[in-house]
């Protein structure tokens, strides 16, 4: 009789949970539709086009790091390097760059593409080198990665020239990373890839950009990302790496080998961050991922995924950076002191872990 009770009754405590399930597995989807509206009523300007368009431009350089982040973090590591690789990356870009232009001379569609290949290529290796920290060493990827944190760091600095920014003034640079796939003009249609000639009397507030090309790189980045991760081997791989490294391990996966891989993808990809950085800014500045380190992590636990391993997606990974970008771009808006972001983004990671673990708690009944 007991037994048909309990039998009775999980029906019942399963049907009770499915809301809360529901919600902890949404909730940020929730909470960045929740921001988007309060914005929108609180904030002048914020739900127009090219506001939208700048918060997601803004945010592509976080987006590239953060996805090389959530294959480490599924993986139950962590990469504490990405920040000042990007930044290392930026500055061989930038120095490369100038010395194949100035010094060969090159003209820059040789050049770029040249330096381009060197600056990922060096910016991989330290994603090389904790790869063999962590797989082959045997050495916690915390440490690895901190070590590595200090090195790229140095590096960066030194390369730099004491670090300082390195400058780079050469005529297109600047073009290409600010440049948009399409333009628009009421006067005279669809342009792509260059800003049109307007007739007279036409005025220039009208024109309309879409696509800035960073927002592309990120996006085929993410769809890249995506696939690799849900749809093939190498992601099955990496998801049980985090979730069980011994019985992957006895399952004939290469955990030695897969982990190599997996940092020196989040190192290619922040190096491809530092490469954007230096075509929209022009200059290559050793410091320049360091604000975005924190972020990519952020966006990662934010999106759903478990620092133990063994859980996240890419699509998670992109409403975490999303929701990050749109508070930091709504509170300048509605005139809230630029302080209070950090507050605000503690919070709602604080909350993200609140969520992870109320997860854990439903599914576990």
């Amino acid at each position: 009789m007991a037994k048909m009770v309990q039998q009775l009754a999980l029906p019942a405590a399963r049907v009770k949970s499915r809301p809360l399930e529901i919600i902890s597995r949404f909730w940020s989807w929730l909470f960045l539709l929740l921001l988007l509206l309060f914005f929108s009523l609180t904030g002048p300007g914020f739900f127009s086009f090219l506001n939208l368009q700048s918060i997601v431009n803004d945010m592509a350089l976080a987006l590239l790091m953060s996805l090389g982040q959530t294959f480490v973090i599924i993986a139950a590591g962590i990469d504490l390097s990405t920040g000042f690789t990007m930044g290392f990356a930026a500055v061989i870009e930038a120095v490369v760059l100038n010395a194949l232009v100035g010094r060969l001379p090159l003209g820059l569609a040789l050049a770029l593409p040249l330096s381009i290949l060197i600056a990922l290529g060096v910016g991989t290796l330290p994603g090389l080198v904790n790869g063999i920290l962590i797989g082959r060493l045997r050495v916690p990827p915390f440490i690895a990665t901190l070590g590595m944190y200090g090195i790229a760091r140095g590096l960066g600095f030194i390369f730099s020239g004491g670090g300082q920014p390195v400058s780079v003034q050469i005529p297109g640079v600047g073009d290409i990373g600010n440049g948009y796939l399409l333009y628009y003009h009421p006067a005279v249609g669809f342009s792509w890839l260059h800003t049109p000639v307007l007739p007279p009397g036409a005025r220039p507030r009208d024109l309309v950009s879409i696509l800035p090309f960073p927002l592309i790189v990120a996006i085929v980045a993410f769809l890249l990302c995506h696939w690799l991760l849900s749809r093939t081997r190498f992601g099955r791989h990496t998801y049980a790496l985090g979730g069980a490294p011994e019985a992957a391990r006895r399952a004939g996966i290469p955990v030695a080998r897969q982990t190599l891989k997996l940092y020196m993808l989040s190192a290619f990809l922040a190096s491809v961050a530092g490469v954007l950085y230096v075509l929209r800014f022009t200059n290559g500045d050793a410091n320049a991922g360091d604000p975005l380190l924190l972020d990519s992590i952020a966006a990662v636990v934010i999106g759903g995924a478990s620092l133990f391993g063994g859980e996240g997606t890419m699509v998670g990974t992109l409403i975490g950076t999303l929701i990050i970008y749109v508070i930091q771009n709504g509170l300048v808006i509605i005139g809230i002191d630029p302080y209070w972001q950090f507050v605000a983004i503690g919070a709602v990671i604080i909350l993200a872990v609140l969520m992870d673990q109320a997860k854990a708690r439903v599914l576990s009944r």
